[in-house]
């Protein structure tokens, strides 16, 4: 099972969010992240989405129980090793500390020059990859999250061309299976 370190500006965009952290959840692949990831998370929706603080730590907190083992710890000492942007290089030192392979950012300039055997993938790439090993779990974690939505209620198709903004790539390849497995 592929091991991903979730950047910040991934778990940004709600809907987003709620695609890789579902998708995690139906063990497609194993979700990391740090407490400055997540730290960076709850500032930014508070100053740039203008969350309440509230109900930022509440978001912080429901994904930390969700996910307990996605925290990673020890990564600090790692971090002046790292060659990459400095602003993100506690992200790659938090990838190095777990031995993931994966960062998913949407900032890929940011992650050039990572340790050996850490590729930096955008999150449209990364899903992309998913659905090519995982496609039925992972068509099943967005069904599933597209039932969940209630205001306003959304269809898959409909899931699938919000995040076609972010994610262009992999909503036209899930809209073409779940097609496919419509007929």
């Amino acid at each position: 099972m592929p091991i991903a370190v979730l950047d910040a500006d991934v778990l940004f965009p709600m809907m987003l969010r709620d695609t890789l952290l579902r998708v995690a959840a139906a063990d497609c692949y194993r979700a990391h992240w740090s407490s400055r990831i997540l730290d960076e998370v709850t500032r930014n929706l508070i100053s740039d989405y203008g969350m309440e603080p509230t109900r930022a730590r509440v978001l912080r907190a429901v994904m930390e129980e969700a996910f307990p083992d996605a925290n990673v710890e020890g990564w600090e000492p790692l971090e002046p090793a790292m060659r990459n942007h400095p602003k993100d290089r506690h992200v790659a030192a938090a990838a190095a500390a777990i031995g993931a392979g994966i960062i998913v950012t949407s900032n890929i300039r940011d992650f050039s020059d990572l340790p050996s055997g850490v590729v930096a993938m955008t999150p449209d790439d990364f899903l992309v990859s998913l659905l090519s090993k995982e496609a039925d779990r992972l068509l099943e974690a967005l069904v599933a999250q597209a039932a969940g939505y209630r205001r306003p209620t959304l269809s898959v198709v409909e899931l699938m061309e919000r995040l076609s903004g972010i994610a262009p790539k992999f909503a036209a390849k899930a809209l073409s299976i779940l097609g496919t497995k419509a007929k």
